[in-house]
């Protein structure tokens, strides 16, 4: 998973580039706790460009840093999701709650 951070734009960025399951959800888990603790932003945003199938541990890892960054007034976003891992999170309920962007593009990442 890449990280990137934007200080004027109090932005966080987690490119996931692998599949989200019971494994992988606790090491992205761990380190995205650790981001998002470090540097309190006003908006994270998950990147799913790169991710091609989620179980519900990914469900589990989405709600879980919603409501870390919720907890001191941030915002989360999903973005870059497929139409197949759309299903999986509208299934879920998710979208209620936390919003998908289609096709993101940030410049500053390049």
């Amino acid at each position: 998973m890449n990280v990137k951070h934007f200080i004027e734009d109090k932005l966080l960025i987690f490119e996931v580039n692998e599949e989200i399951d019971h494994h992988t959800s606790e090491r992205i888990r761990k380190r995205a706790d650790y981001e998002i603790e470090r540097f309190m932003p006003k908006k994270v945003i998950f990147d799913f460009k790169k991710v091609n199938f989620m179980d519900s541990a990914g469900i589990g890892l989405i709600i879980g840093r919603y409501k870390l960054t919720n907890s001191f007034g941030g915002e989360l976003e999903l973005v870059n999701v497929s139409n197949k891992l759309r299903r999986v999170f509208e299934m879920s309920g998710i979208l209620k709650i936390i919003p998908i962007t289609q096709n993101f593009s940030n410049e500053k990442t390049g």
